[in-house]
Order: structure tokens, then C-alpha cells, then sequence
């Protein structure tokens, strides 16, 4: 299955997708650090943020789109990129706006897909060796993502170093094909899509990422992390069941 592109010769459009959620303190630096010679636009579509996560962002010229009430990471990233496919992308990277991720990297994220290598790549903590550790990543997230990547892997036939980074980038086809709008409101929501990606034969790349973890950058609670955990594996069957053809999920269906 090849992604469809430009024409012979021309840059794919790329656009830059934000889900946010109180980001005002970190949207700013985030944005600065985005190579513009890559990036020809930047969605941001804020979840209810309390803040000033919309302000901010409009007086950046950042495309805004603003809910009027909290519908979730998963959520979020639907509006994300069905408003991304509207505005004419060809490649599409969810960009964390509160700056765990290194937007100076976005470009080697572009790439495969842009030169037909790949549909999906994922910028992956686990390529540079004791980078996630030295990266501030928690004890307990490091084993749990070593863990839940070990039983993907052997569930969807992988061989990926990680499956639990939000540094990532689609092609148009990937988008216009996986149903994602069926997709939890939750942060499960990028494990199903890896899992529809393989699904529907798509092909997925990996790139290193330095990890960055301090005190302004969001994340997941204990608990929330084991909701995320149990709605992991919870996909990862639903996944063999199709496969079988034992359950039938729409999750997986065209």
C-alpha cells in the first residue's frame, strides 16, 4: 500500500496538529522551536483549556479551534485531523504543545513519509540507548512501556522500539482510510490508531527522540496511566479477536 503524495517534484503540505490543554506556559517556546522551511501550517485545537491556551495561540497565528468543554486526548485528536484533511495536508504530525517533544526534530519525522518510505513514524524514546531514563522518563513508565511494547509487538507481528510516543506523523492515506473516528476519547486513542495502522497494512517508521520531562511539561496521573495500561491490552485483544475472526470490531473494519 503506497501513501498517495505531491506530484513528482513538490513538497507535501504539511501540517502541524496541537492538542491542548492548558498550555498556555509552554505553547510559546513549543512554537518557536518548529522549523518553518518544514511546516506550512499549525493547528491548534484547544480541549476547554481554563487558561490562556487559546490566546496565546491566536496571537502566535496559529489556526484555533477551541471546544467548548473537555472532550478528552483521543478526542481532541480527532478535530486535529479531520480539520488537518479539510486544510489540504498531505503529512500531518501531532506536536504536543507543553514541549516534551523536540520540535526541531519534526523534519526527520516528515521525511519517510514524504520520500514514500512510510505512512506512520513515531518518534521514538527507546532508539538512543538509557535516553528515556536520562530523560527524566519515571521508573515506573519506562517499565510499563517496555512491558506493554513487548506484548504489541508480539500481538501485531512488530518489531517497534516503542508504541507509546505522542511525537508522531501520518500521511493523508493513513487518515482518510483508518477509521479513527471510532477511536476511544481517552489516551488509548493512539494505541488503537498503531493498531488499525497494522490493521490496514500500513507501513510504520520509527525516528529517535531525546526525551524531556520537567515540571511545566504534562502528564498522565498513576491512575490514568493504568486506565491507559488496561485499555492497551483491552485493544491489543480486540485486535487478535479480529484477526481471528472470532469478534468482529468496528475498530478494525473498513
Amino acid at each position: 500500500m503506497n501513501p498517495p503524495g505531491p506530484s513528482a517534484g513538490t513538497r507535501p503540505k504539511v501540517i502541524v496538529v496541537m492538542p491542548a490543554y492548558n498550555a498556555a506556559k509552554t505553547l510559546q517556546r513549543t512554537h518557536a522551536e518548529i522549523p518553518p522551511d518544514v511546516v506550512d501550517e499549525v493547528i491548534l485545537v484547544d480541549d476547554g483549556s481554563s487558561d490562556e491556551t487559546a490566546e496565546v495561540a491566536r496571537k502566535l497565528r496559529l489556526h484555533v479551534i477551541r471546544h467548548p468543554h473537555n472532550v478528552g486526548y483521543g478526542g481532541n485528536q480527532r478535530t486535529c485531523y479531520m480539520e488537518a484533511l479539510r486544510r489540504g495536508a498531505d503529512v500531518v504530525v501531532m506536536l504536543h504543545p507543553d514541549g516534551q517533544y523536540d520540535p526541531s526534530v519534526l523534519g526527520d519525522l516528515v521525511a519517510p513519509i514524504a520520500d514514500g518510505q512510510a505512512d506512520f513514524v513515531i518518534g521514538s524514546r527507546m532508539k538512543i540507548k538509557g535516553g528515556a531514563r536520562q530523560g527524566g522518563m519515571p521508573r515506573y513508565k519506562f517499565l510499563a512501556n517496555k512491558f506493554l511494547t513487548f506484548v504489541e509487538n508480539l500481538v501485531l507481528g512488530t518489531r517497534l522500539s516503542e508504541f507509546h510516543s505522542g511525537y508522531r506523523a501520518f500521511s493523508r492515506r493513513l487518515l482518510e482510510t483508518v477509521p479513527f473516528l471510532r477511536n476511544s476519547n481517552g489516551f488509548v486513542f493512539d494505541q488503537q490508531i498503531v493498531a488499525q495502522a497494522v490493521a490496514f497494512g500500513f507501513r510504520i517508521h520509527e525516528v529517535p527522540i531525546r526525551t524531556r520531562y520537567f515540571p511545566e511539561a504534562s502528564s498522565a496521573s498513576f491512575g490514568q496511566s493504568m486506565v491507559y495500561g488496561l485499555g492497551t491490552i483491552w485493544t491489543m485483544w480486540r485486535y487478535l479477536l479480529h484477526r481471528l475472526r472470532l469478534w468482529r470490531s468496528p475498530l478494525f473494519s473498513p
